[in-house]
């Protein structure tokens, strides 16, 4: 009898996924605290990337919009706390149902449109809520922003409160965040629906033929998108206590592209790998050279170069199959 020692595909992607999750969490206890910090902000952003993949990588969905899904949590946990005083809990659970109904308002709405014409829907939706922010400065100071006070920022757990402004309690917040949306995303694409979902970028006349309700998939697909963006944006809210336009601006729409070209599109772990590669690519350069977007651009060619579908599509492509 042949013994079978090669491991399935999903066994080796679980493990893979598995893997990842425990060399972070062990980086809390290795890195110091600067580079902590660091990975910290990027484990949130990447939950903003995944969001972001689900609506592009996987669905086909070109948005410049979806920094007002991340804004929307990133207010809608921050101004309950700033002005009424709300704990994290509640705070996080309104930044979350924010995005999510402004991703189902906006996509009821843009999903009308394809191709360029939904880029410019969702860039005017997105325009719309960054001076929206602008004006309503008596709530939000606009630019300038609201920092979050630290007495507030505490988690409550049964074994007791914990305070979101320790370096090594906010890095474990983040990652448990990463976490749980990165298993999400990967049940859901390797699910039936995801599959729809791919075969719905590839081919949209050929699933509408057979039966499907393309609307209603990409509706989902983009309330999902929405409510993971927002989940993103109150964790950055609660973790690093500052709210501000900023962030609802264009180039919180064109960042997560750009992290998910990097990574590779519609891959699970692409995004995280592109957030953390700009992040460091812009850290190391900006410390050397005023210059430094001159090298963030040469650097950026080099990688279209050697890894035209992103780092870990390119990976996928070549050697690794199997890599969702």
């Amino acid at each position: 009898m042949k013994i079978q020692t090669n491991l399935a595909p999903s066994a080796k992607s679980l493990a893979l996924h598995a893997g990842v999750v425990l060399m972070l969490l062990a980086l809390n206890f290795l890195l110091p605290e600067y580079h902590r910090g660091i990975f910290a902000r990027v484990l949130v952003l990447s939950v903003f990337a995944m969001g972001y993949n689900l609506a592009f990588g996987y669905t086909g969905l070109l948005s410049l919009g979806h920094a007002m899904f991340f804004a929307a949590g990133l207010y809608g946990a921050g101004l309950p706390i700033y002005h009424l005083g709300w704990n994290v809990w509640p705070a996080f659970g309104a930044g979350i149902l924010a995005g999510g109904a402004l991703a189902l308002v906006v996509g009821f709405l843009a999903l009308r449109t394809t191709g360029v014409a939904f880029m410019i829907v969702t860039l005017m939706f997105a325009q719309v809520f960054y001076l929206t922010t602008l004006y309503f400065t008596t709530y939000t100071r606009g630019e300038e922003g609201l920092v979050l006070p630290q007495a507030v920022r505490r988690l409550s757990l049964p074994g007791g409160p914990l305070d979101l402004s320790d370096p090594s309690t906010r890095y474990l917040v983040a990652l448990s965040l990463f976490t749980v949306v990165l298993a999400a995303i990967l049940f859901l694409v390797r699910a039936p629906y995801g599959r729809s979902l791919v075969a719905i970028r590839e081919n949209e006349e050929r699933m509408r033929m057979l039966g499907y309700d393309v609307f209603a998939n990409k509706l989902a697909a983009v309330v999902l998108s929405g409510t993971f963006c927002a989940a993103a944006g109150a964790a950055y809210g609660v973790l690093f206590g500052y709210v501000g336009s900023g962030f609802a601006s264009i180039q919180y729409s064109i960042l997560p592209l750009l992290w998910v070209l990097v990574g590779g599109a519609a891959t699970t772990l692409g995004p995280l790998i592109g957030t953390l590669f700009m992040f460091y690519v812009i850290d190391t350069a900006s410390s050397y050279t005023t210059a430094h977007l001159l090298v963030v651009g040469l650097v950026l060619i080099g990688v279209i170069l050697f890894f035209p579908k992103g780092i870990a599509g390119t990976v996928r492509e070549r050697w690794l199959r199997w890599l969702p």
